[in-house]
């Protein structure tokens, strides 16, 4: 069966104050105190469940310490059996599509036989308290057949983008089998890198938009106005096929030559994917790139070390009679 990829729930590991104990509260089987506020017609979770909720972690007084409302995005999980009362999955059972209720996690289970690592802002007898707000619940099927739509919407936005991109750059580009995209804009009869050599690359990356996002340039990267504390601009050092850099440089390295220059493009499924990298690329993303192949350096064990000349024993000629040497006839 199809696993989705869901946001993890940090939540469940933030720090709340002491909340006093209420009558009208209900206590799951491992311990977890819940009030259902509203209640609606429907059938409850299940297991194996995808649900979308919102929540807010409070203070006993009231305090947001995280929301998912400020945050800009709900929680997405799976319901799978409950391994602690931390992961609070004996509750959602209890809950249906758009219920809503508050859930007291007692701190002294989740620090059982951690008390070293319990904060003094959490003392014995206290509380992480969350306010749940249930906004979907799907079965997996259901969620996973959402999800495919919409990076298959992604990937074809992508696809649009990039052929907007390329009809007006006017570039003359190359591809390859794989599907990456390549200008060479200054040759070399120096050798190109293969798979197993070390080289040393300046570039700047861009998203196609035209942001910088990184540069070993540093003329480049002041310009663009990043902000790299502590790194030293320099040409990149990087082993080639052995996944040390994205896909999509792992092969378009080897078709500069020593000396050369570029442009590499790379879609995003030979670059950071369905997942992005950090905020300025985000998922399904084509990212530029300038080269510059400043130099190749071959393993050692390729180089063939140059051998001294054999020198080859001078054979004795035989003894002879001498040749008689025949005056020409006058």
């Amino acid at each position: 069966m199809k696993k989705l990829l869901y946001y993890i729930f940090p939540a469940l590991f933030a720090p709340i104050g002491v909340l006093a104990q209420d009558a009208s509260f209900k206590t799951t089987s491992k311990g977890a105190q819940y009030k259902i506020f509203t209640s609606n017609a429907g059938p409850k979770i299940k297991l194996n469940d995808v649900i979308t909720f919102d929540f807010t972690q409070k203070t006993d007084k009231d305090s947001v310490l995280l929301s998912s409302y400020k945050n800009g995005q709900p929680v997405k999980i799976q319901i799978q059996a409950s391994r602690s009362v931390a992961d609070l999955m004996d509750v959602f059972p209890l809950l249906a599509d758009k219920d809503s209720a508050l859930v007291k996690v007692p701190t002294d289970s989740i620090f059982k036989d951690y008390e070293d690592q319990r904060p003094p802002f959490l003392p014995k007898g206290s509380f992480i308290n969350f306010t749940i707000k249930i906004d979907k619940v799907q079965s997996l099927e259901e969620a996973t057949t959402e999800r495919q739509k919409q990076m298959d919407d992604m990937k074809n936005m992508e696809k649009a983008t990039l052929a907007k991109y390329l009809a007006e750059a006017k570039l003359p580009v190359k591809a390859t089998p794989s599907g990456l995209i390549y200008v060479i804009s200054k040759t070399s009869v120096k050798p190109k890198p293969l798979k197993g050599d070390t080289v040393f690359v300046n570039y700047t990356g861009r998203t196609i938009d035209g942001k910088v996002f990184d540069s070993s340039v540093e003329s480049v990267a002041k310009q663009a106005g990043l902000q790299q504390p502590g790194r030293t601009y320099e040409p990149i050092k990087v082993v080639v096929g052995e996944g040390q850099v994205i896909k999509g440089w792992d092969e378009g390295l080897m078709l500069f030559n020593e000396g050369g220059s570029g442009k590499l493009i790379i879609q995003s499924d030979l670059g950071y994917g369905d997942r992005g990298a950090g905020n300025d690329i985000p998922p399904f993303s084509t990212l530029l790139f300038d080269i510059d192949m400043v130099r190749v350096k071959k393993p050692k064990s390729a180089v063939k070390p140059v051998a001294a000349p054999v020198k080859k024993p001078v054979a004795k000629p035989a003894t002879k009679a001498p040749v008689k040497k025949v005056a020409p006839k006058k």
